[in-house]
């Protein structure tokens, strides 16, 4: 219950005070490129159902047709204005909306498409059981995880085989310590990896 009061009023505070710059963004997404300034994308939540996870535009339309993951900061197939927008997180911030009306928390595990939460063995698919996150330790440990794949010969084979196991196993160590402490260690973390 203390969770949940957090969520809503930090999102609902978050998403007052970030509006200017919420319109300026917009804007320039639709300068940019043509499509809309919203990218609405299918993830797993909790209890296995299905929901609308909202992110600021920063590919061209149509990019998820050609893969789920983005591979490195030079994919083709982000917008100017998405490669700024994906440095610092930015096109992240679409999802306090998601806070606030509940199908996601602050901190949690990340939710996945459910291409990749299909191949989850009964193990795994343990962080189901709770409310996915914006940010979470597989969050803090992977944050330049596009550039990690771009190494890769085979990107979405590392990513199922070493990538996914690895933040599954960050995210079970945080459902066995919850807690709004370790929920404000994370965010702060987070932030910090952000500005430096």
């Amino acid at each position: 219950m203390a969770k949940r009061l957090f969520d809503i009023w930090f999102a609902l505070w978050g998403l007052l005070w970030l509006l200017p710059l919420f319109m300026v963004v917009s804007v320039l997404i639709a300068i940019d490129s043509k499509g809309g300034i919203f990218y609405l994308q299918t993830r797993v939540g909790k209890g296995s159902e299905d929901f609308k996870l909202y992110k600021f535009r920063t590919m061209s339309t149509g990019s998820d047709k050609k893969g789920l993951l983005t591979v490195g900061s030079s994919d083709s197939r982000i917008t100017k204005v998405g490669y700024t927008l994906r440095k610092y997180k930015l096109d992240e911030l679409p999802q306090l909306i998601n806070v606030l009306n509940g199908t996601m928390s602050f901190v949690g595990p990340r939710p996945e498409v459910r291409k990749y939460v299909d191949l989850y063995n009964k193990s795994q698919r343990e962080i189901l059981s709770i409310q996915p996150g914006i940010t979470d330790y597989a969050s803090l440990e992977y944050f330049n995880e596009n550039e990690l794949l771009a190494q890769s010969d085979n990107p979405e084979e590392t990513y199922i085989n070493e990538v996914m196991p690895a933040k599954i196993m960050l995210n079970k160590k945080y459902i066995q310590n919850p807690g709004l402490g370790t929920d404000v260690s994370i965010i702060l973390k987070t932030l910090q990896k952000i500005i430096t």
